[in-house]
C-alpha cells in the first residue's frame, strides 16, 4: 500500500489527482462557508440547484466518455479516429443544448417560488455545462500521456474560480451569483481542453460540422445506449436522496444532509482520478493477456479497497467533533448521517474499477442493470426510511443501494461470478486463466 502511494506521488497521475482534489475541496469549502454564513436553509437551496445540475451531466454526455477513447484507438487510421472524436463531440454539444433547455424548463416548473431568485443563475449554470462535451479531448490526451499541461492549467482555473466564489460570498452577492461563476468555469475549462488538444495535434482540423459523420454517430450511439441510460440511473441513485429529503421533510433538512455528505463525497475524487489514469493501462493489458489483465485489476482493486476502508474508519471516529466544528451547532443532526454515509465510499471506490471492467469486457448492459436496480432500490428505501428515521434514513438508503449497485450485483450474473472466481485464482506464477468469449 505504501509503495503504491509513493508510486502515485511520483507518477503523472499526481497532476490529475491534485487538480481534482482542489476542485472537489473547493466545492466542499464553498458548501461549508455557505453553511456557516447563511445556515441550513440557504445550504439546501444551493445543494438542490447543484443537484439538478448533476442530473444534466449524464443526460448530455450520452455515455460516450470511455467508449470514444476505445473507438478512437481502434480506428484504422488517424483521420478516422479524429472523425470519430469530432463526431462524438458534436453529438454531445447537441444533446447538451437540448437537455439544458429541458432542464431549465423542468427546474422552473417543478420547484416552488422560493427558487425564483436563482433561475437566471441556474440558466447560466446549465448553459455552461454545454462545454463538458470537450472533456472527450481531455480523455484523448490522457490516453496519449499528455497529463500535466492540462491538469495544471485546470488547477489554475479552479483556484481562480474559488477566489471568485469567495469574493461573491464575502460581498454578500448570494448563492445565485455562485451559479454564474460555476457556469463560466465550465465554459473556460471546455475551451482550455480543446485548445490544449489543438496544441498537441497541430495537423488536426478545426471542430466544424464538416467533420460530423452520421455513420460513426449512429454506431457510437448504438454502442453507448446502455452506458448512457446507466449513467442517468447512477445519478438518480447518487442524488435522489437530497430531492426526496426536501420533498418529505423540508429544505433545512436537505441543507444539513447536503453539507455533511460533502465530506464523504470529497474522497470520491481519488478513485475517479486514478481510474481515469489507469484505464488505458487496463485496456492495453486486456488486449495482451487475460491473466495479466486480471492480475492488474486485482492489484488496483486491493489498493482502492484499502484506501477506502482507511478513510471510512478515520472519518467515523472523528465525525462527532468534526461536524459541529466545520458547519456549526445547527448541523449536529448531521453527525450520525456522516457516520453512516462514509461507509458507502468503500463500495464507490471499487465501483470505479468495476465500471471500467464492464466496458473493457463488453458487459455494458450489466452496468445499466446494476444502476437501474440501485436507483429503484434507493428511491424505495428513501420513501420508506426517511419518514421513520429522518435524514439518517436517507443515509442508510444510500449505503444499501450503493453497496448493491457498486459490488453485490456481480453475484447475480453467472458471467461476473465466474470472472470474480478467475480474479481470485489467477496468480503471479503465470497460471493462465481461460478468457471468456465476449
Amino acid at each position: 500500500m505504501v509503495k503504491f502511494l509513493v508510486k502515485v506521488a511520483k507518477a503523472k497521475a499526481v497532476a490529475l489527482l491534485g487538480e481534482r482534489l482542489v476542485k472537489l475541496a473547493a466545492g466542499a469549502l464553498i458548501t461549508i462557508i455557505v453553511a456557516r454564513m447563511l445556515g441550513p436553509e440557504a445550504t439546501g437551496y444551493y445543494a438542490i440547484v447543484m443537484t439538478w445540475s448533476a442530473f444534466l451531466a449524464p443526460l448530455a454526455n450520452l455515455g460516450l466518455n470511455n467508449l470514444v477513447q476505445k473507438s478512437v484507438q481502434s480506428a484504422t487510421d488517424p483521420r478516422t479516429g479524429q472523425q470519430i472524436l469530432f463526431t462524438a463531440t458534436w453529438l454531445r454539444l447537441i444533446a447538451g443544448f437540448v437537455f439544458a433547455a429541458l432542464m431549465f424548463v423542468g427546474f422552473s416548473w417543478y420547484l416552488p417560488t422560493e427558487f425564483e431568485p436563482y433561475q437566471l443563475g441556474a440558466a447560466v449554470l446549465f448553459v455552461g455545462q454545454l462545454f463538458n462535451a470537450f472533456i472527450l479531448f481531455e480523455y484523448h490526451q490522457n490516453y496519449l500521456g499528455h497529463f500535466r499541461t492540462l491538469a495544471y492549467s485546470k488547477l489554475a482555473l479552479g483556484i481562480l474560480g474559488l477566489v471568485a466564489k469567495l469574493a461573491v460570498l464575502w460581498y454578500g452577492l448570494g448563492i445565485g451569483a455562485l451559479f454564474w461563476i460555476v457556469g463560466l468555469e465550465f465554459a473556460a475549462v471546455g475551451v482550455l481542453q480543446y485548445q490544449i488538444y489543438k496544441g498537441h495535434n497541430k495537423d488536426s482540423g478545426r471542430l466544424t460540422p464538416a467533420w460530423f459523420n452520421w455513420q460513426h454517430g449512429k454506431e457510437l450511439l448504438r454502442r453507448s445506449s446502455w452506458l448512457w441510460v446507466s449513467g442517468i440511473l447512477s445519478v438518480v441513485y447518487l442524488r435522489i436522496d437530497l430531492i426526496m429529503i426536501e420533498r418529505l421533510i423540508d429544505i433545512e433538512a436537505a441543507g444539513v444532509y447536503a453539507a455533511v455528505s460533502r465530506i464523504s463525497e470529497l474522497w470520491y475524487v481519488i478513485p475517479a482520478t486514478l481510474a481515469v489514469r489507469y484505464y488505458p493501462e487496463l485496456l492495453k493489458s486486456h488486449q495482451v493477456s487475460w491473466s495479466g489483465y486480471l492480475l492488474l485489476l486485482r492489484k488496483y482493486t486491493g489498493y482502492f479497497f484499502a484506501m477506502a476502508l482507511m478513510i471510512a474508519v478515520v472519518v467515523f471516529i472523528v465525525a462527532p467533533p468534526l461536524v459541529p466544528l466545520i458547519f456549526g451547532e445547527k448541523f449536529q443532526a448531521g453527525i450520525s448521517v456522516l457516520q453512516i454515509h462514509i461507509w458507502a465510499g468503500v463500495f464507490i471506490f471499487i465501483r470505479y474499477l468495476i465500471g471500467q471492467h464492464l466496458i473493457i469486457t463488453g458487459q455494458e448492459p450489466l452496468s445499466l442493470a446494476s444502476h437501474g436496480v440501485g436507483a429503484v432500490l434507493n428511491v424505495l428505501l428513501n420513501w420508506w426510511l426517511i419518514p421513520i428515521m429522518g435524514i439518517d434514513g436517507a443515509a442508510w438508503a444510500t449505503l444499501i443501494s450503493y453497496a448493491y449497485a457498486s459490488f453485490f450485483f456481480l453475484f447475480f450474473s453467472g458471467r461476473t461470478r465466474r470472472q470474480l472466481w478467475q480474479l481470485i485464482k489467477v496468480n503471479k506464477s503465470g497460471v493462465v486463466v481461460e478468457k471468456e468469449t465476449v
